[in-house]
């Protein structure tokens, strides 16, 4: 069972300037079972409710607001029922609960190298098996009882080119290709994966210029011969664009 969970919250957020500029986009607030939460809490408490207990987030120096946020502060709560504010208060008290009941580890991405730096930024507190999520996609309905070691979700689009696509061989992965020109399918990785401790030791391997994409330490393991299987999924909003974004809020979840 994994029980760990690498949330990567450290990229610039440039899809969603302005508002990015000062919040940083994980903090962004949505809709969700009847309250209005930032975008990372929902990401948290889904992992939560599927049984992830160890969690690392990986930021950046701009965003120390999600550490903040994940502090319970139980002055505010007591000054909520103060006032009357019963309903309020017990949202916040049951997000709390989760946070004390949970082990919680910030790290940093001290510059924008890209999905996969952000992911070795947590190599050193790492188990043998952990999940890696972007901080920015929720998937509705997510089961991580459904993804094997070495696995990724998947979903298929209209126009793939700016995402990692992926080509199949029956059930395992053939191959992988980030924001290709010519996609060989419209199927894309949804950024929820879980590997082993060899995807970090494939990253750094990697000749890379300015990112480091996760996408080409796939890549190299199913070249050297690890096996890696894909889990299709079909409600999911990337909030970390504007269109995806007002899309999961017209949705109403």
């Amino acid at each position: 069972m994994i029980s760990q969970g690498i949330i990567t919250a450290a990229g610039l957020g440039t899809r969603m300037l302005p508002i990015s500029k000062e919040i940083p986009k994980e903090m962004l607030p949505v809709p969700f079972n009847g309250e209005l939460k930032p975008i990372v809490q929902v990401i948290f408490e889904q992992l939560y409710d599927n049984g992830v207990k160890d969690f690392i987030f990986v930021v950046s120096k701009n965003k120390r607001v999600i550490e903040d946020y994940f502090t319970p502060d139980y002055d505010f709560v007591n000054y909520l029922e103060f006032k009357g504010k019963i309903e309020q208060s017990r949202g916040l008290k049951q997000f709390y609960r989760k946070i004390e009941k949970s082990n919680l580890a910030f790290v940093n991405q001290h510059e924008p190298k890209g999905f996969g730096d952000a992911v070795l930024r947590a190599e050193p507190y790492a188990n043998q098996e952990f999940l890696v999520a972007a901080a920015d996609t929720i998937v509705k309905d997510f089961k991580l009882e459904e993804m094997n070691v070495n696995s990724f979700l998947v979903t298929k689009v209209d126009d793939p080119r700016s995402y990692g696509v992926v080509t199949m061989n029956g059930n395992r992965v053939a191959d992988v290709e980030e924001k290709p020109k010519v996609p060989k399918s419209n199927l894309i990785i949804v950024p929820y994966y879980v590997f082993d401790r060899r995807i970090f030791t494939s990253l750094k391997s990697v000749d890379y210029k300015d990112e480091l994409q996760l996408t080409c330490g796939i890549k190299k393991l199913i070249r050297d011969g690890v096996e890696f299987t894909a889990v299709e999924v079909s409600q999911v909003y990337d909030l970390g664009n504007f269109k995806g974004y007002v899309e999961y809020v017209k949705s109403g979840i």
